[in-house]
């Protein structure tokens, strides 16, 4: 048993599948090199200590028979709710104090709170001397997201703990790495956040008003999907990007495109890039542009000029590890 543990995490970004994914399509998601760090340390008293100044929590403390319950921080949740389902599964039943620190950003919408759990659950794993998978560790930590969100696919969560570019299916029945050399994507931050349960409620009520019509949509993205996969063995990455602006029309019609992301979009598809789409929730966060080499500079000022923050990101990265 260690006394103490450093684990980090990559964040990650959806390449095409957004919202089609929560209903058992499959989505291309690839882990971006700013990665989330969280130290964890055995502590004497059976209570969970907490600072995460990243999302404004400091000086959090909570017994351990009581994780889980009363009010939690909306900064604390992914970390208490994973403590809580380690401990119920493994009866560690010691006190951890927990110190997380992000190299991106919660307002991104790059995965912050799937990193933290992720890493937490690979933490006590270590410490603890708890031998567990990498599927295992996804099953205790797509759990967790549930237990908190009551619904979303697991995407976040692979690309966490398994890094590189993924194939992934909801709930990670099917969680398959593409071999990609080079991904060149340009990423640019609208500047609003996307509150992304809300977004997915708001899909599913039109969903529910239009049945057949969504899950037309839904399967139209599944398609593109596997048509990215083959395109990106087939080392054609023009084809990926026309099937990026594809995806983007079938976003469009379900209703989480903004005008702030059109106008990013069409920018960066103006000024060279193969194919621009937001991803994501939609409505805010981040919109990508895959982008040729030669036209990398004209692209980024081109998001700049519409008003977006071009954010240079690392793509195909190395997933959970152990630093310390």
């Amino acid at each position: 048993m260690k006394k103490q543990v450093t684990v980090s995490a990559p964040g990650k970004l959806m390449l095409l599948g957004e919202h089609a994914v929560v209903y058992n399509r499959p989505c291309i998601v690839t882990a971006v090199g700013q990665r989330l760090s969280v130290t964890l340390e055995i502590i004497s008293e059976k209570r969970l200590e907490l600072e995460a100044e990243d999302v404004g929590v400091t000086g959090y403390s909570k017994s351990l028979t009581d994780l889980g319950l009363g009010d939690i921080s909306k900064g604390a949740k992914f970390v208490e709710m994973a403590v809580k389902n380690f401990n119920e599964k493994y009866k560690i039943n010691s006190g951890i104090r927990i110190k997380t620190k992000s190299e991106f950003s919660s307002q991104f919408g790059f995965g912050s709170s799937s990193a933290s759990t992720v890493c937490v659950i690979k933490g006590l794993a270590v410490i603890f001397d708890i031998k567990l998978s990498n599927k295992d560790i996804f099953n205790l930590a797509y759990q967790t997201v549930l237990d908190i969100q009551g619904k979303g696919s697991g995407f976040d969560v692979a690309a966490a703990i398994y890094g590189g570019t993924l194939y992934f299916v909801t709930g990670g029945k099917v969680i398959e790495p593409i071999e990609i050399k080079e991904l060149p994507l340009v990423v640019g931050y609208t500047g609003i956040k996307a509150d992304t349960v809300t977004l997915i409620q708001a899909v599913a009520e039109k969903a529910s008003r239009h049945p057949d019509l969504i899950d037309s949509i839904y399967m139209h993205i599944g398609k593109m999907v596997e048509a990215t996969k083959v395109a990106f063995m087939a080392k054609t990455l023009p084809v990926v990007g026309e099937l990026m602006n594809f995806d983007q029309g079938m976003l469009e019609a379900l209703g989480v495109g903004s005008a702030k992301l059109s106008a990013m979009i069409y920018a960066a598809r103006d000024a060279g890039a193969w194919g621009a789409k937001l991803s994501g929730a939609g409505i805010g966060d981040c919109m990508i542009a895959l982008t040729p080499t030669n036209k990398v500079v004209d692209v980024e000022e081109a998001i700049t000029r519409s008003g977006g923050q071009v954010i240079k990101v690392q793509t195909n990265v190395e997933g959970v590890r152990v630093e310390k």
